[in-house]
């Protein structure tokens, strides 16, 4: 399978870092917030030791890729043609794609917006799910009327990115642990908007290490955030509305290659999505294949829960047909 080599090539007007592993049919791992390629190691290994091709970049505005200031920049014609400039500066024609939190968003949309390069999704976390009937930070503006709303709070440029900025290590320490299977996250929710930071409604940590993440794999998101800052992270928030408006006639398409989802049980993403997310998503994706909810972990499930979630991804990709 060979060793992890890191490489950057300049795609879609920007330069794309990631890492890649092994030889065999391609999957491309797609973060969220606040990730890396890192996020990905444990599936990088795994993976490739079972035959498969696995690059997982830094995504734009992480890491080592670049990161624009604009936020119009990370829309979805410029997400999308990052993963699809990436496909061709690698020459594939097509891939699986497995995406989380954000990742998740974006590689739901993409076999709507790159139809012909996703031969399958394997989904982490986010379900698909119907479009909003008003712009995201309509909602959560409503949102933060009554509760500490983290996604309206990054809109305003500027304020987030000095309080996560200046509180580095404080901050990667604190949502780790408040998504994670060991903490409640919508207990920030108790908090008012008004007064409040994002640190000051997130629950001190346990110190390091914990089951699923030691001092030395803690301290690579530190120094690679400390280096970058979260400017380019928070801009996918910032991007939700025009997303939004870009899908209008894209949503509801069906998601039809086959899929794969996986969570864990006590991810508050799922409490976000109301009653059954699950019924509404198998509405919307025809080609869901199957699901897993892994007990015991929440929303990094990939990193909280390794060996489950690659189980899960190698029995999908086994199913495959190609």
């Amino acid at each position: 399978m060979g060793q992890p080599t890191h490489r950057t090539v300049a795609v879609n007007g920007i330069d794309l870092h990631f890492v890649e592993q092994g030889d065999g049919e391609p999957v491309v791992l797609c973060h969220g917030f606040p990730g890396l390629w890192f996020s990905w190691r444990h599936q990088l290994a795994a993976l490739s030791a079972a035959g498969y091709r696995v690059i997982a970049p830094d995504m734009r505005g992480y890491g080592r890729s670049s990161a624009p200031m604009q936020v119009s920049e990370y829309d979805r014609p410029h997400t999308v043609g990052d993963l699809v400039g990436l496909l061709d500066a690698l020459g594939i024609e097509r891939a699986v794609f497995a995406g989380h939190d954000f990742g998740a968003h974006l590689t739901w949309d993409l076999p709507a917006w790159a139809p012909g390069r996703v031969s399958a999704l394997m989904q982490l976390s986010v379900p698909r799910a119907p479009r909003l009937p008003v712009q995201p930070s309509v909602g959560f503006k409503y949102l933060a009327s009554k509760h500490f709303a983290h996604v309206h709070y990054f809109q305003e440029p500027g304020v987030a990115d000095r309080e996560l900025g200046d509180n580095t290590r404080a901050f990667l320490a604190k949502i780790f642990h408040a998504l994670s299977g060991a903490n409640r996250y919508l207990d920030c929710w108790e908090f008012p908007s008004e007064g409040n930071g994002y640190l000051d409604v997130l629950p001190d940590p346990p110190a390091l290490p914990w089951s699923w993440l030691d001092e030395g794999e803690f301290d690579h998101y530190v120094t690679e955030f400390e280096r970058t800052g979260f400017t380019g992270g928070l801009n996918w928030y910032r991007a939700e509305d025009a997303v939004w408006a870009q899908n209008e006639s894209l949503h509801a398409k069906p998601v039809e290659v086959p899929v794969t989802f996986i969570a864990g049980a006590k991810d508050p993403v799922l409490e976000m999505m109301g009653s059954d997310p699950f019924a509404t998503m198998g509405r919307l994706v025809p080609g869901l294949v199957s699901t897993h909810v892994i007990p015991d972990a929440g929303h990094f499930v990939q990193m909280e829960k390794p060996a489950e979630v690659n189980s899960a991804m190698l029995e999908f990709l086994g199913g495959l047909t190609t």
